[in-house]
C-alpha cells in the first residue's frame, strides 16, 4: 500500500452525488505482518465505528439525520480508511432512499465490500438515549506511578508479578499518530484480564509509549494486546480503546482472547 494512494492528507472536494468509489481498503496483513503475528492472529474481535454525520433525504425530499454505528469483523481482510468513508457517507447527503432500511442496506453492501467481510450497520436517532455518554468500569490507572518514557513502545516496560488475579483497568492517556498527517489521535484504553498482576505504574508508563508513535487504530491496539499477552500469559484478555472523533468518525478497536463481546460504550469525551 503506498501512502500517496491514500486521502488521508489530501486535499478532497466534497462530492455530493452517490460514490461508493471514494471507499479505500487498507490491508491487515501488512499491519500484522510487522508485529510479527500469525495467520489467523491470536484474538478476535471487531472494530466499532461511529459516524456521527450520517444524513440522507427521504422519500419526500426531507433530511434525515442519524447516527451510525458500524461493526467490522476483525477477521476482514481489509480497514477502511477513515477520511474514504467519511466522503462515502457525505456523498450521501442529497441520495434519496424510501426508507431507513433501504438506505442502511445501501451502505452495509458497500462498506462490506471493501472490507471483505459482512459488515453490520445500525442508526440511531441524534437523541437516542442508547448514544449517552458513559464510565468505563474497573479502576484508573492515571494517577499511578507512571511517566513518558520518551522512546518507541516496547514490551519490555510492562512488568508483572507471579500472582494471578482478574482485574479490569482503564487509562484516558493513550495518545498515538496518524501514520499518513501525523495528527494526534487520543483515546481511552480499557482491558479485562485474568493472568499475572499487571504493575500498574508499568502499564501506564508503556501506554504513553504510543505518544510519538504512528499507527492506525487498529494497529496500535493489536500491538497493545500481542504485548500485554505475551507478559501476563492470559486465561483470558478483552481489551478495547475508544478514539475520540476526527472528521465525524469515531473508531474503537476491540481486540479479544475469545469469548467476549465488545462493552458498547460511548464515553463522554467522544
Amino acid at each position: 500500500m503506498e501512502q500517496s494512494d491514500l486521502l488521508l492528507g489530501r486535499h478532497t472536494p466534497v462530492v455530493d452525488h452517490y460514490a461508493p468509489e471514494l471507499l479505500y481498503p487498507i490491508p491487515r496483513r501488512e499491519g500484522r505482518d510487522a508485529l510479527g503475528l500469525g495467520e489467523p492472529p491470536p484474538f478476535e474481535g471487531v472494530d466499532v465505528w461511529h459516524a456521527w454525520e450520517l444524513s440522507w433525504l427521504d422519500a419526500a425530499e426531507r433530511p434525515q439525520s442519524r447516527i451510525g454505528r458500524f461493526t467490522i469483523p476483525a477477521s476482514s481482510p481489509n480497514l477502511v480508511e477513515s477520511k474514504s468513508l467519511k466522503l462515502y457517507l457525505n456523498s450521501l447527503n442529497n441520495v434519496v432512499f424510501d426508507d431507513d432500511a433501504a438506505a442502511l442496506a445501501c451502505i452495509t453492501r458497500d462498506v462490506s465490500a471493501v472490507v471483505g467481510a459482512p459488515v453490520a450497520v445500525v442508526a440511531f436517532a441524534p437523541d437516542d438515549p442508547a448514544m449517552a455518554a458513559s464510565q468505563p468500569t474497573g479502576t484508573c490507572i492515571d494517577d499511578s506511578d507512571g511517566r513518558w518514557p520518551r522512546c518507541e513502545p516496547d514490551a519490555g516496560l510492562l512488568v508483572a508479578g507471579d500472582d494471578v488475579i482478574e482485574e479490569a483497568l482503564f487509562s484516558h492517556g493513550l495518545r498515538s499518530l496518524c501514520p499518513v498527517t501525523a495528527q494526534p489521535d487520543w483515546a481511552t484504553l480499557w482491558l479485562h484480564y485474568r493472568g499475572r498482576a499487571l504493575d500498574h505504574g508499568a502499564l501506564l508508563t508503556y501506554l504513553l509509549s504510543y505518544r510519538q508513535h504512528r499507527g492506525f487504530h487498529e494497529q496500535c491496539v493489536e500491538q497493545i494486546f500481542r504485548d500485554i499477552h505475551a507478559v501476563i500469559a492470559p486465561e483470558f484478555l478483552h481489551l478495547q480503546a475508544f478514539y475520540t472523533r476526527r472528521g465525524g468518525l469515531d473508531i474503537n478497536p476491540f481486540r479479544s482472547s475469545g469469548g467476549a463481546a465488545p462493552p458498547w460504550w460511548r464515553l463522554a469525551r467522544q
